[in-house]
């Protein structure tokens, strides 16, 4: 139940922006502009809480190689089948966003509720955040920034200097400063923080829902069949792989059950925001998450079932 609270949830906030571009309440200039605003102020105030009060001793425990192998090997088959199966509809820097909605997952709003209620403990989310956040996403950002400045003849110290110009990679690396500094935020900041970082998941959420319904649909193709093969990579091999490494360390039971279920979180938002933002591949990222979100409500309630200690 706690799994379907998390996907009713987003599911009733995507209607709702889906609903308001159908009334022409809002378009795609309103899309773009609740995707910057995201971007710019909302993830990285949100990112910034939160790590600086994650619990990072989680994150060198062993059943973090479990996660972490897990992405590695999904993001591995995402780029392999990129060169291989689907290299008709690769352009460039599309495989960034390919790579991404392999291994990216949805740690933070369909995350956090699943494992709150699913798996009744949240730290089971905190290392697929930190990985994401510290070294995922800011890496994904890097090379499509880069791209983009090289091809405004941008000089390479600048396009070395993306991470600690983008706002949401200086976010994360305010917050782990924080945290491992052992400092704690002052309420007098930590409070307007937390509400603007509030900001950052609805206005995805709406500006998903608008996509779907302002935004054209791609014609069935080659794309179509790369979309769902990304999801099931996502929704369904990538807890495999992580179900088999668990198996091989000599994991305990709850933990294998935890990073079982933890792997079958679909692609995170995030990749759409991404995509928008550099204008790369971005129906097609919109696609792949919302086949893959509905993918992951039959693969979560299946791992929480089958793994179950």
């Amino acid at each position: 139940m706690g799994a379907l609270t998390g996907f009713v949830t987003i599911g009733l906030v995507i209607g709702l922006g889906w609903l308001l571009a159908h009334l022409h309440v809002l378009g795609s200039d309103d899309r773009r502009l609740m995707s910057r605003i995201a971007f710019l102020v909302g993830c990285p105030a949100l990112m910034g809480t939160m790590m600086a009060q994650a619990d990072l001793e989680r994150v060198f425990s062993l059943s973090v190689v479990a996660s972490y192998g897990a992405i590695v090997l999904a993001a591995l088959l995402g780029l392999l089948a990129s060169f291989t199966a689907f290299r008709s509809t690769q352009r460039g820097r599309g495989r960034v966003i390919t790579v991404l909605l392999a291994c990216y997952s949805n740690a933070g709003n369909i995350g956090l509720p699943v494992a709150a209620y699913a798996l009744g403990d949240v730290t089971w989310i905190a290392p697929i955040l930190i990985i994401q956040m510290a070294f995922l996403q800011p890496a994904a950002l890097t090379i499509l920034e880069a791209s983009r400045g090289q091809a405004a003849g941008q000089g390479l110290l600048r396009v070395l200097s993306t991470p600690f110009r983008n706002p949401m990679t200086v976010g994360v690396l305010l917050g782990l400063a924080i945290n491992l500094a052992g400092w704690t935020i002052p309420s007098i900041l930590l409070e307007p923080l937390t509400l603007v970082g509030q900001t950052a998941v609805p206005l995805m959420l709406l500006a998903f829902g608008v996509s779907l319904r302002a935004d054209p649909r791609p014609q069935p193709g080659p794309e179509q069949a790369e979309s769902w093969f990304l999801a099931l990579t996502k929704v369904a091999i990538q807890p495999l792989f992580a179900f088999g490494l668990a198996h091989l360390l000599g994991l305990p039971a709850e933990t294998i059950h935890a990073v079982t279920v933890v792997a079958c979180l679909p692609p995170a938002q995030n990749i759409f925001m991404i995509a928008s933002r550099y204008d790369v591949r971005l129906l097609f990222a919109r696609d792949t998450i919302f086949r893959a979100t509905g993918l992951a409500v039959v693969t979560i309630l299946a791992a929480t079932a089958l793994t179950h200690p």
